[in-house]
């Protein structure tokens, strides 16, 4: 079911909020709080909330519903997640067969765009080829992203138009990577500018409608160009049309030689870019067999991925951005895409010293594939961690994508608990599309984390998801991703059928509800359903709302 559009923008007002349990560093018994304008003005009991209310206050009785922080998604894409949505769903489907029925299904007379297809989930792997894609969409143009969104299946007509026949990456087949996957792409995403901020719309009212405050939106060259980050960039001053959104902490993912050029390359948007981060790819993705190993895929042992980033280049960039006073950071999920981007640190410190590189406060994106002397080079230098929880829930564990392509190696995957043991900063996301945009099925996915020892507690997992988000960006305000009084008013609530404590130690999954543990209250996430979002709020200004908030 579609989400609605963004709200309009509204006037802040004094809103008390009761009867129902707080999320806060404040009072761990808080069940009611006073919103005034953009900014949290109280917090505490319903006896306290009895004496306050006054006829000047909107008053919403909870009925037992939780408010928290809003969450931070920390990797996002926002017109691919538009689009994603609004296009052929294909992670259902389970062979090459229904892949061209859903084809040939597909309405109107344009492109054919889909995604989330992955191959190892089917019975038999084998991919339709160029010539019955062509027929399946009687001549329109097809592409069909994979799951991780590093390759695509295109139809003969595509690659023609996109020009990809003496691309890196095409070999005269349907599926196309690398340099041909990036031309197949952006081909189907030159549309007119009303067009590509519907789709932004889109995606920005699928994550107020579950709970997210901000997003990190990761633009690079190669997705969609500069001014798609310049349309994500303006719905935070309301000039494309509201508001009423999510913040949008935009990130450039485009490699700088020198300290000018890096302050050019921000400065070339107009607004404030959080760093030249995000989506500049050290290596591909595990799923296209594109993200670069030291030794060859456990299902392809002649294939060890693709760097694209030299380690000479990655420390320039470093370096770069460590002058700039500037966040820098790479995508990269293989072991020796880690390799090189840890190299390229110690190159940069060796440049312009250790202190100017810990005080940018870069970040690695993913960082799947990490051992434990490279998790000490990330905590030496301060890197935050940017990770996505549910890649683990969709594809660890025993038969699952990274044992299929990682044999043994895929136990070692997404190390949370150890990233959390040495100090390294981590904050984490969707990656969306490529994980729909569901924060407590991620903060699920970091409790049931297919190896036990890497599980962390639900409260590490939440604050991972929200106040680190937050941090992570070097957002400004201290105050951000806490409900106490003088943070910002940005927060959700939920309808929950639980409430429970889980003590702090990670590798202890126990819950109780004693209030002696002096802890604020989370969702029960074994219950087999997420909280539901009821409202959504970002400095006071009401995002979303569901019906059932006020009735």
């Amino acid at each position: 079911m579609s989400q609605p559009e963004p709200l309009p923008a509204q006037r802040p007002k004094t809103v008390l909020y009761r009867n129902g349990s707080v999320y806060t560093a404040a009072d761990p018994f808080a069940t009611a709080m006073v919103v005034d304008g953009g900014t949290v003005a109280w917090v505490g009991s319903e006896q306290a909330a009895t004496s306050i209310a006054d006829s000047s206050m909107e008053i919403i009785d909870l009925r037992g519903a939780l408010v928290t922080p809003g969450f931070v998604d920390s990797h996002i894409h926002l017109t691919e997640t538009g689009i994603a949505l609004d296009s052929l769903r294909l992670g259902g489907i389970r062979s090459a067969t229904e892949l061209l029925d859903a084809v040939a299904a597909a309405p109107g007379d344009g492109p054919v765009l889909g995604h989330g297809w992955d191959e190892t989930a089917w019975p038999d792997s084998s991919l339709p080829t160029a010539a019955e894609l062509e027929r399946a969409s009687a001549g329109r143009p097809v592409y069909l992203s994979r799951v991780d969104v590093h390759s695509a299946l295109i139809s003969g007509s595509l690659a023609a138009a996109a020009g990809v026949s003496q691309l890196d990456g095409f070999d005269g087949g349907a599926r196309v990577r690398r340099a041909a996957h990036t031309a197949a792409r952006q081909a189907t995403r030159r549309q007119p500018e009303e067009v590509l901020k519907r789709h932004q719309a889109r995606a920005l009212s699928e994550a107020a409608a579950n709970g997210y405050v901000a997003v990190a939106e990761m633009g690079a060259p190669h997705i969609g160009g500069a001014e798609d980050l310049r349309l994500a960039g303006a719905w935070n001053s309301g000039a494309s049309g509201t508001a009423g959104v999510p913040e949008v902490l935009p990130y450039w993912g485009e490699l700088a030689s020198s300290e000018e050029h890096a302050r050019s390359l921000l400065d070339q948007f107009g607004f404030a870019v959080r760093g030249l981060a995000g989506d500049l790819n050290i290596d591909g993705s595990v799923g296209s067999r594109t993200a670069a190993l030291r030794s060859g895929y456990s299902d392809a042992p002649g294939e060890q991925g693709h760097l694209y980033l030299s380690v000479e280049e990655a420390a320039a960039h470093l370096a770069a951005c460590s002058l700039a006073g500037v966040q820098g950071g790479f995508h990269v999920i293989g072991d020796a895409g880690l390799d090189a981007a840890l190299a390229a640190l110690e190159l940069a410190a060796k440049e312009v010293g250790e202190q100017r590189v810990r005080a940018a406060g870069h970040r690695f994106e993913h960082v799947e594939m990490v051992d434990s002397s490279a998790v000490g080079v990330l905590s030496r230098y301060a890197v935050t961690v940017s990770a996505q929880p549910s890649f683990d829930a969709a594809w660890g564990g025993p038969g699952g994508l990274y044992e299929k392509r990682l044999g043994e190696r895929s136990r070692s995957m997404n190390p949370f608990a150890s990233l959390y043991a040495a100090g390294v900063p981590v904050c984490f996301g969707s990656d969306s599309p490529v994980t729909p945009l569901r924060p407590w099925s991620s903060v699920r996915a970091c409790l049931e984390h297919h190896n036990e020892d890497e599980r962390i507690s639900a409260r590490a997992a939440f604050l991972g998801h929200t106040r680190a988000g937050w941090r992570a960006a070097n957002y400004p305000d201290p105050m951000a991703g806490q409900l106490v009084p003088g943070a910002p008013a940005s927060f959700a609530v939920w309808e929950v059928e639980e409430l429970m404590v889980q003590v702090a130690d990670g590798r202890v999954q126990s819950w109780s509800t004693d209030p002696r543990a002096r802890t604020p209250l989370l969702p029960a996430l074994d219950t087999g359903s997420d909280p539901v979002c009821l409202q959504t709020v970002r400095n006071g200004v009401e995002l979303y709302a569901s019906p059932a908030l006020r009735s």
